[in-house]
């Protein structure tokens, strides 16, 4: 695009060059100035709907040999993902708020995304689809939100917020993110209704870049900043506020090693040595592990405790939802041992941390009680949910 700089042409006219456009906008004989000005006010609102569009070329993606191409394909300039599972990343972009709009075509059937507020690999936020799922606008989980904390994709601790979609195997999808602070909506091949809606992003980042990634094509990428369509930034109502049955106020010890196969036993609870540290519950009752501890490499574990003061000897029913393994035990004796090992036949709510994986009773003495739970963890989210049938008649000990 170039502006003739209102020097060479009639006075009062401006022109601007777009392509093999040209535009004029003529002053009637109004001052130089204000013709100069208005000038360069066209040329910015242009530049910036210019700079929108993301040109799908080396010089503005950032990829290792072998990794991608650029290639035509049904008439468009597209980027070709070749391997991963190293992201693609956009050059120069700081991005916070605002619409993102891209295209998308499966190169086969696996997982296929787009990470915003990209800061590296370990940190952002993430939206994608599992493309085997697609056809079949009913299916559940074709497509997912899930943050990267720490190097952790914790889709496994935010189950709620999948969703079906009218997903396309062997055409062009159009997505569109609408950003907002807090908050985002999910629009796919349709956007007037989004089919996914975060009211609180989970990620620890607040501005970053873009990257793509999974073995498909991407086309038509465009990003305009600030665009957020009304969408309100402070973060929606957490669906648990009201309900005050969940355990949310815990200690909770530095992770140790637990060899493969190994379980649990009263030889491992905590020594009078043991670190303890306050750790409390997140939207819906969660208990965050991967966000305190990050990424490992290997099976770990470590202790929760709180303790309860029950007016009379009485049972409740404790809810609990945990990703991978979970040993509870009141006042040192084993009450409960379960696992929830994704593609196992163990596997509770397909691998998902969720308060209807387990459901048992705490026999409550008269007095003072110690729950400790054991939580181990080897695969993505590390977590758990904890909930109580009633509280009547009982109170936490701080």
């Amino acid at each position: 695009m170039v502006c003739c700089g209102c020097s060479k042409q009639t006075p009062g006219a401006c022109y601007v060059y777009w392509g093999t456009g040209v535009f004029e906008w003529n002053m009637n004989g109004s001052s130089k100035s204000i013709t100069i000005s208005i000038c360069l006010l066209l040329v910015a609102l242009v530049s910036r709907t210019w700079a929108a569009k993301i040109p799908m070329t080396p010089d503005n993606w950032e990829f290792g040999e072998g990794k991608a191409e650029v290639i035509q394909l049904d008439g468009v300039q597209a980027l070709r993902i070749l391997a991963g599972p190293d992201q693609v990343v956009l050059k120069g972009l700081s991005f916070t708020n605002g619409t993102i709009e891209y295209d998308f075509k499966p190169d086969r059937l696996d997982f296929v995304g787009l990470c915003f507020r990209y800061n590296n690999a370990a940190e952002s936020e993430s939206v994608y689809f599992r493309t085997w799922k697609a056809d079949n606008p009913t299916a559940a989980g074709t497509l997912q939100y899930a943050p990267l904390l720490k190097g952790v994709l914790a889709w496994n601790l935010f189950g709620w917020y999948e969703s079906a979609c009218p997903l396309h195997s062997n055409q062009w999808n159009h997505v569109k993110l609408v950003v907002s602070g807090a908050q985002m909506r999910v629009f796919v091949n349709d956007n007037a209704h989004p089919v996914l809606q975060v009211p609180r992003l989970e990620g620890n980042t607040t501005h970053g870049s873009l990257a793509v990634g999974g073995p498909a094509y991407f086309a038509n990428v465009e990003v305009r900043p600030e665009e957020v369509e009304g969408l309100p930034s402070s973060e929606g109502i957490d669906p648990s506020h009201n309900d005050h049955r969940y355990l949310r106020h815990w200690q909770v010890s530095q992770p140790s090693a637990l060899p493969p196969g190994r379980e649990l036993f009263s030889g491992d609870f905590p020594k009078a040595e043991t670190e303890w540290k306050t750790i409390d519950a997140e939207r819906r009752g969660l208990i965050n592990l991967s966000r305190e501890f990050g990424r490992s490499e290997s099976r770990r574990f470590v202790w929760l405790k709180l303790k309860l003061r029950a007016a009379r000897e009485t049972k409740r029913r404790l809810d609990v939802g945990f990703v991978d393994e979970v040993w509870v035990f009141l006042n040192g004796g084993l009450v409960y041992v379960d696992k929830n090992l994704f593609r196992q036949p163990i596997m509770k709510s397909v691998g998902r941390c969720s308060t209807e994986n387990a459901s048992f009773e705490l026999p409550l003495q008269s007095g003072e009680n110690e729950l400790l739970l054991g939580i181990a963890n080897n695969f993505y989210g590390w977590g758990i949910v904890a909930r109580l049938d009633s509280w009547d008649e009982l109170e936490i000990i701080r």
